[in-house]
Parts: structure tokens; C-alpha cells; sequence
């Protein structure tokens, strides 16, 4: 499981390093090899590949008949792409992927459980800001998601 949120360096190919804590599980459970595509929010999501690819027959199964599942999987699926980490732990980004996150030198890799998000570092603190103050809001009006109320801090 991966967590927690790691500030992290792109260098001028590209490329970032995976905090060493994560390094070895991810060679054990996938060999180093990922699947990086992008999320709607303006962060990219960053697999292990076996997870990647349980993601892509889930959304598979939904059809393709609707246009709107059509969409998500052209936006999830045609902006894949498989990357492998190199001997020193490094990961290298397609450039249209980069642009897409508006990564430069400074980012955030977020561990998310299964996956990492991987964010422009002044995204991520404006997005987890508004994230904090809308959640602050929703408990003080009780509006959290039912699933959530019963879950214990």
C-alpha cells in the first residue's frame, strides 16, 4: 500500500526518482513496470502495471455502446502509457503527459493505495487546501457521504 505524499524532483529528460520506500515492492510486485495516464483533475495517476491493467478490464466491461463510458475510456485508456523504472529507482514521463499535469522541476508523489498521483507541486497545495475546507464545511453541516459517517479517525 502506498501513502503519504513525497515531494519529488523531475530533471530536464523528464524523469523522477520513486521514493526509496517503495522501490523494492514495486520491483517485487511488478518488475518496475508501470502505467502512467492521466486524471481530470490535472494529475497524473501512476500504476503498477498488474494494477493498471485490473483497471483497464473493469473499465472495459462497462461497454463501449454509451458515449459516455466511450469517453472515459478513451480519456483514462488512450492516454496510457507503459514506463518502466530504471536501476536507480527513475521513472521517465512521455512529454505530452508532463504538459498535460504542468509538470516542470517540483512535484508531489501522493500515494493513494494501489497507485500514486503524481501533481505540480503548487496544484497539489492549492488542491489539498480546498479539499480541507470543503470536507471542514461538509462535516459541520453533516453533508459527508453516508458511507463515510460511520468511519472511525
Amino acid at each position: 500500500m502506498f501513502r503519504g505524499s513525497h515531494s519529488v524532483t523531475i530533471d530536464a529528460k523528464g524523469r523522477f526518482a520513486i521514493p526509496s520506500a517503495y522501490r523494492q515492492a514495486l520491483v517485487d510486485a511488478c518488475g518496475g513496470r508501470m502505467v502512467v495516464t492521466q486524471h481530470w483533475d490535472g494529475c497524473l495517476l501512476v500504476y503498477p502495471q498488474d494494477r493498471f491493467q485490473a483497471f483497464e478490464r473493469e473499465l472495459l466491461s462497462k461497454g463501449g455502446l454509451n458515449s459516455q463510458v466511450r469517453n472515459i475510456q478513451r480519456f483514462f485508456l488512450g492516454n496510457a502509457r507503459d514506463i518502466e523504472m530504471d536501476r536507480q529507482g527513475r521513472l521517465l514521463l512521455p512529454a505530452n503527459l508532463r504538459g498535460f499535469a504542468r509538470l516542470d522541476t517540483r512535484a508531489v508523489l501522493a500515494g493513494m493505495g494501489h497507485l500514486f498521483e503524481l501533481w505540480n507541486e503548487d496544484d497539489w497545495q492549492a488542491s489539498t487546501a480546498d479539499i480541507g475546507d470543503s470536507l471542514a464545511a461538509q462535516a459541520a453541516a453533516d453533508e459527508l457521504p453516508d458511507t463515510l459517517k460511520d468511519l472511525q479517525l
